[in-house]
């Protein structure tokens, strides 16, 4: 089912929001889009490192806004889940302590890790909309934002690129 013209302006005002909202922060990349044509992955990039993204997701059909970590590169997956699993913790807890430092009480959101036919490699957090134009609630942009910054708190240092 295509989106309507109101669903389509509040989630371009959303997607405004957030990357105007990180623009002068210079932990996040500039924000690159990654739509499917059909509207139901409506993605933003924030540049973390090399072959790697922070990136927030709205996905209209279910509807949900997805936060996480994507990267190209298998090693920098397996890395991340070495640097999990050295945290003592599951990737719950993991993310939790993030979203904890960010300001956002969910001690255990749920995360999915995953991969796209072997190109890219998904740490994702999703947050469930009630319908579309939920998306222009304080609220929930306010809760993005944090998910981001906990994102961030949680790989960051998983990520961290080396100079030689």
């Amino acid at each position: 089912m295509p989106l309507d013209e109101l669903s389509r302006e509040k989630i371009e005002d959303f997607r405004t929001y957030i990357e105007d909202s990180v623009a002068t922060d210079d932990r996040y990349g500039p924000a690159q889009r990654h739509d499917q044509e059909d509207e139901s992955t409506l993605a933003m990039r924030f540049e973390a490192g090399p072959s790697c993204w922070f990136e927030v997701v709205v996905r209209p059909m279910i509807p949900q806004i997805r936060v996480g970590f994507v990267t190209d590169d298998p090693m920098i997956s397996e890395e991340i889940e070495q640097a999990i699993q050295e945290s003592g913790g599951s990737m719950e807890q993991f993310v939790g302590l993030g979203f904890g430092e960010a300001g956002l009480d969910w001690g255990d959101p749920p995360v999915e890790h995953f991969d796209e036919g072997g190109e890219h490699f998904y740490f994702a957090t999703a947050l469930e909309l009630d319908e579309v134009p939920d998306v222009d609630l304080t609220e929930i942009r306010n809760k993005t934002l944090r998910m981001l910054e906990g994102y961030l708190i949680a790989f960051g240092p998983a990520i961290v690129v080396e100079e030689e």
